[in-house]
């Protein structure tokens, strides 16, 4: 024999429900925070960079006025900054690093000066070590050729100016940007690891917390349950005096049809607290059930058996494919009356005339149970709202046939507390399927 824990799995449930709420929120805050950040600081640098490229270009603007139209071919060698403060309006401020003298003279830039003919007149590399004099004439073709006046080529940014005198010499000034992706990459890498440990911490304390947190929910289905398990007993005694007196009167009176609907009701109401009771007893924190290997075969012969008559008067159509020898380890008690509420179910729901198909068979070490019914009109909504408690399709042909929307509940947690799985579906118009693997 062996013993397993049922109920706990609501409480457990819960508690994960609860962590992944509180995760999600704490994923999506960090996600919305570490992008912000990311966005904020690669638009800024993106600015920065404007600037300096801006910076550059006055600075070239008023070098070009002083040289003139010279088309002499020469390297500069040093260059000087003729900083234009009255006319170069900068940004400046928190995220405004102050644009001066010095700050200028730390930028890492070249710039090439070309005719309509890409042929280089001017060309200054002094302010870079990484770029030769070849290789900046190669760059600022590239630039010209692609016929923007600016852009990203490799790690630098470019802007091109067309000299006042001589229009069709284009100076191409390129400013290296691999520090600004640096910075931006470091940024968002750093962000990243940051973010992943502190939601590794949230995880660890919202764990920690969340028995307390979902303790007074946990406490309140505790006593909801202990109410239906109490009422439940208390209304058994009654029920059974009244069924008692029922069988004392048509024994002196005869049967009349008052007798058959006050035996009718009470045999309804035994059912529905027998599932109110499965569901309270399923959901018991300390509840262990008994298991045992027995045959699921036999015993689904047998609980079928018992509910020839009632699929005769309605002239169903049982089909059986039951499968020899299947054994399962679960708890006996508690599977017959799986077994009982499904067929209940679809003796009850099935059309006059109609056809119930059961079906068992073994797979890969798992019992697959399937009990098919065909039905007048099949529910509106998704199979999965069957196993709400108190759901009904059709409530006057439902109170008509006398379900009252718990069975299937009892069914969903006999299933759940043995570990199993149970779902439903309609595979055409007028049939329903209910399949259990345990």
């Amino acid at each position: 024999m062996q013993e397993i824990s049922g109920g706990v799995y609501m409480i457990k449930t819960l508690q994960k429900k609860f962590i992944a709420t509180a995760m999600a929120a704490i994923s999506i805050l960090l996600l919305v925070l570490t992008g912000t950040i990311n966005v904020a600081n690669g638009l800024i640098s993106a600015r920065q960079t404007d600037e300096q490229l801006k910076m550059l270009a006055e600075t070239e603007k008023l070098l070009m006025k002083q040289r003139g139209t010279s088309t002499e071919s020469d390297d500069i060698p040093e260059r000087s900054f003729p900083w234009p403060k009255e006319k170069h309006a900068l940004r400046q401020g928190l995220f405004y690093p102050p644009m001066n003298e010095d700050m200028a003279m730390s930028l890492r830039f070249f710039i090439v000066c070309l005719n309509e003919q890409n042929k280089a007149i001017r060309k200054d590399v002094s302010r870079i070590a990484a770029v030769s004099a070849d290789e900046a004439v190669s760059y600022a073709v590239r630039a010209v050729n692609a016929g923007k006046q600016n852009g990203y080529l490799e790690h630098f940014k470019y802007q091109i100016l067309t000299d006042a005198e001589a229009s069709e010499n284009k100076t191409v000034i390129f400013l290296d940007v691999s520090g600004q992706f640096l910075s931006i990459v470091r940024v968002l890498v750093l962000s990243i690891i940051v973010a992943a440990v502190g939601w590794l911490c949230m995880l660890f304390f919202v764990m920690r917390l969340s028995k307390k947190a979902i303790r007074p929910i946990a406490q309140n289905i505790q006593k909801q349950r202990q109410f239906v398990t109490d009422a439940g007993h208390e209304i058994k005694t009654p029920l059974a005096i009244i069924q008692a007196n029922i069988d004392a009167m048509e024994l002196i009176n005869g049967e009349n049809k008052w007798s058959r609907n006050i035996r009718s009701q009470t045999t309804r109401l035994s059912g529905l607290m027998q599932n109110l009771l499965t569901l309270a007893k399923m959901e018991e924190e300390n509840l262990v059930l008994t298991m045992e290997r027995f045959s699921l075969s036999m015993l689904l012969e047998e609980s079928i058996s018992l509910f020839d008559e009632a699929a005769a008067l309605k002239d169903i159509r049982v089909e059986r494919q039951i499968g020899r020898e299947i054994f399962i380890c679960a708890n006996e008690e508690y599977i017959r009356r799986l077994l009982s509420i499904l067929l209940d179910n679809a003796v009850k729901y099935t059309s006059q005339s109609g056809t119930i198909r059961v079906v068992l068979k073994n797979a890969d070490h798992t019992a697959i149970l399937q009990v098919e019914n065909t039905c007048e009109c099949l529910p509106e909504v998704d199979a999965a709202k069957l196993f709400d408690r108190f759901y009904r399709g059709d409530s006057a042909r439902t109170q008509k046939n006398g379900g009252y929307g718990i069975g299937l509940s009892a069914a969903y947690a006999i299933v759940k507390a043995h570990q199993g799985s149970i779902s439903a579906k309609y595979p055409d118009g007028h049939t329903i399927v209910f399949t259990i693997k345990i």
